[in-house]
């Protein structure tokens, strides 16, 4: 993909209001754990800058092509060491992404027409697409969930942090939820979890970046495709033919909902020198790689799969150690596209 130079933070998108702590006087920044959109100054983005141009000497090719052959090994590594300890339920999640809620189903008459936020433009589908949606034919077959009427796949589902919370909050006796990891270690802990309910859920080990695999679902089948901090995991030569076959699998109307790292995020400033595979794609200490995005590149990358633009926006937040006095910047980009109603 085409990857250009990151627009200046001081013209992104401002986040819409889903967060409630503004920090107005400096002075009490230690008072919370976190702060909403804050404003980064033109020392902090010239610092930025600076730091990550100075650690940009990327790695020999030979190194770069060994952790990409071995992507699989260090993701297995990863979830064997910390299983479902490192991560925690992410509660922001029917907040940021209300189309994972009962009340969006887009496919059931018993559901309300207004989907997501009152902001429909921004959010979600409106009354008139909703109904649209609703009156399209389902796919039959004999498949997992084949008789569902709304289906959400989460892509780099980890140990489930996304997938039991859906499960749990959203009841709806139509949904089915889908969730793949590209560690087989990853899914086994989550078949292997309590609330695991083959029922309403199919687990299954799946290499995004290989769009010649199968799915265990047809085209044209899906509602929503989840991608929170996976996309970010692939090298960037991989991901737009990824991002294209998923855009494949979702009817017309169906939404890919993703929340991954932003420019000069805290994660992508705190790596050292000799940690960088390319322009803004490094390896962490234990094999895995990371990928740091501005909002420009995700939106090719979706448009460029056919899909339209809902939702683009970068989260900025302050992260506070209270404990220690200290201080850290967040920069997240969350994206919402879909496909057109008369595909």
């Amino acid at each position: 993909m085409s990857l250009k130079q990151s627009a200046p933070l001081s013209v992104y998108t401002k986040r819409p209001q889903f967060g409630t702590r503004f920090l107005t006087d400096p002075r009490q920044v230690f008072q919370h754990n976190a702060w909403d959109n804050v404003e980064w100054t033109e020392e902090q983005e010239t610092a930025a800058k600076k730091k990550v141009s100075e650690n940009s000497q990327p790695l020999p090719t030979e190194k770069q092509e060994e952790y990409d052959s071995r992507a699989n090994e260090y993701w297995n590594d990863f979830y064997t060491i910390h299983e479902n300890r490192f991560f925690k339920d992410r509660h922001w999640l029917f907040t940021e992404f209300p189309e994972l809620a009962p009340r969006c189903s887009l496919n059931h008459e018993s559901h309300p027409g207004v989907c997501g936020t009152d902001d429909v433009q921004q959010n979600g589908l409106d009354e008139e697409q909703c109904s649209e949606a609703a009156s399209l034919p389902h796919t039959d077959g004999d498949f997992p969930g084949s008789s569902a009427t709304y289906r959400i796949l989460e892509v780099g589902c980890g140990v489930g942090n996304t997938v039991f919370p859906i499960l749990k909050t959203n009841n709806d006796p139509g949904l089915f939820v889908y969730c793949c990891d590209f560690s087989s270690t990853a899914v086994e802990l989550v078949k292997t979890n309590p609330e695991y309910d083959p029922g309403r859920c199919f687990a299954f080990v799946h290499d995004l970046s290989d769009v010649e695999a199968n799915y265990p679902i047809p085209s044209g089948s899906l509602d929503v495709i989840v991608l929170i901090f996976v996309l970010s995991a692939l090298h960037p030569n991989k991901m737009q033919a990824s991002i294209s076959r998923l855009a494949s699998l979702l009817k017309p109307g169906g939404v890919i909902l993703l929340r991954d790292y932003g420019r000069y995020d805290m994660a992508q400033l705190r790596f050292k020198k000799g940690r960088c595979l390319s322009e803004n794609f490094y390896v962490r200490g234990d094999g895995t790689r990371v990928y740091f995005f501005t909002q420009d590149e995700l939106h090719e990358l979706f448009v460029g799969a056919g899909l339209e633009k809902v939702q683009n926006l970068v989260d900025r937040r302050l992260q506070v150690n209270r404990g220690k006095q200290l201080t850290m910047y967040r920069v997240w980009i969350q994206c919402k596209y879909r496909v057109q109603l008369d595909r």
